[in-house]
Formats: C-alpha cells, sequence, structure tokens
C-alpha cells in the first residue's frame, strides 16, 4: 500500500475504561496480538539484563507481561505507562509469578517522558501509529535521551493487512476492534517512516522493516 499514512480516532480509546465494548476489544487486541506475534519480536530485540523496562500505551499491561514470557529473564523491572490505569492486581500477580516487578503509572506518555528518570529500555507496541509525524518526532527524541534501547512494533500499512484487519469479524472481533484495526493499518508504517523521524545522531544503530504477515518493526539501540 503506497498510499500516505492517514492517522483517524480509534473507537477504544474513546471508551471509557469499563465500558464493556471496550473490556471486549482488549481482550480482542490479545488474540490480535498473538496472531501478529508481537510480543515475540519485542523479546528478540531485548537483551538480557535490561532493567527497567518500560512500555508506553501499556494498556492492561497484558502485551510486556507476554514480552515476558517470551524473554525468560527475571529480576526486571516493568513499567507501565498509560494515560488510564487499568492494571489489575492479578496481572501485577502474574507479572510477580515471573520475576518481574510491575508499577503501573497512569500519565500522558509526553508528560512521563520529559519527567522520568532513565531507563534501559522503552517498548511500543500498536502505539506509535495514534500520532501525526511532528508530535510523533517529538515523542521519538524525548525517548531518545531516556532511553538505552527502543523498540516499536507496529502496524504493517500494505494492501495484504488492510485485507486482514477487514477480516477479523470471522474471528469474533466486536465492532470496535473491527473499527480499530482497518484505522491502524492505514496509520500504519512502512519503508523507513520511523528512522527518519528519530534523532539524526551517529550515537545510534537503526533498524527497520517489515515482520511477519501484518507487523512493522522498528529497533533503535545506542551504541557501545
Amino acid at each position: 500500500m503506497r498510499t500516505a499514512r492517514r492517522v483517524q480516532p480509534e473507537w477504544l480509546d474513546e471508551l471509557p475504561a469499563d465500558d464493556p465494548r471496550a473490556r471486549r476489544s482488549r481482550r480482542d487486541l490479545a488474540r490480535i496480538n498473538a496472531l501478529m506475534g508481537n510480543a515475540a519480536l519485542v523479546a528478540d530485540e531485548l537483551q538480557a539484563g535490561l532493567s527497567p523496562i518500560a512500555e508506553i500505551g501499556a494498556g492492561d499491561g497484558g502485551f510486556l507481561l507476554r514480552v515476558a514470557r517470551a524473554m525468560g529473564t527475571r529480576d526486571v523491572e516493568a513499567i507501565l505507562v498509560d494515560r488510564k490505569d487499568v492494571v489489575t492486581p492479578a496481572m501485577r500477580g502474574q507479572f510477580a509469578a515471573h520475576g518481574w516487578r510491575a508499577k503501573a503509572i497512569e500519565a500522558d506518555v509526553f508528560d512521563w517522558l520529559r519527567e522520568t528518570a532513565a531507563v534501559d529500555a522503552i517498548v511500543a507496541n500498536l502505539f506509535l501509529h495514534h500520532f501525526e509525524p511532528p508530535r510523533l518526532a517529538e515523542m521519538l527524541a524525548l525517548a531518545a535521551v531516556r532511553a538505552r534501547v527502543f523498540v516499536a512494533c507496529e502496524p504493517r500499512r500494505s494492501a495484504f493487512a488492510l485485507n486482514g484487519a477487514r477480516l477479523l469479524g470471522l474471528a469474533g472481533c466486536n465492532d470496535v476492534s473491527r473499527h480499530d484495526a482497518v484505522v491502524s493499518v492505514r496509520a500504519g508504517f512502512r519503508d523507513g517512516e520511523l528512522a527518519s523521524l528519530w534523532p539524526k545522531d551517529a550515537a545510534w544503530e537503526l533498524r527497520e522493516g517489515a515482520r511477519g504477515l501484518f507487523s512493522h518493526v522498528f529497533v533503535a539501540r545506542r551504541r557501545a
């Protein structure tokens, strides 16, 4: 899909956290993530010994928990950043069972990036596509100051991915998930679009490209 990115509002972002359709859509997202294999893609880029690992746009924490399982490492501090704290005690318990100490922070991502102490790694899953280029460039510049490693797994903007998004009803996904999946693909990335927004600095090694059937991965790693 050679068309330009198109960023539009997603229904899940507008619904109250406890709305039944929102809860259902978050469950759908877990299945969509499993289909895309995003947790394994991110875990492959996070070497052992990184802590803290922060996720921006973390939602209920389920994605970073799957990353924790895939990494198999222990004694890691997990920081879950989102404008709505929907991380349950049960979710924190699942992190603890894998040797990760989970802390939820309810904050605007830009405010958190400006104010937080440095972390070893920042990850983003299906989050960056919500932002237009100027705000996204601002976010990435802030992340470059705060982390040694940045990993993002986003929708791949392609005709194949768009067709897949349109078929999610066959997998039982609700109206919110079906709408948002199409919107997400249209706002997704291809080629070097994220690398072009990262600060121009020789201290960073950047990699970006298609992974799997539907995903687009961007990795920024500070050189030793």
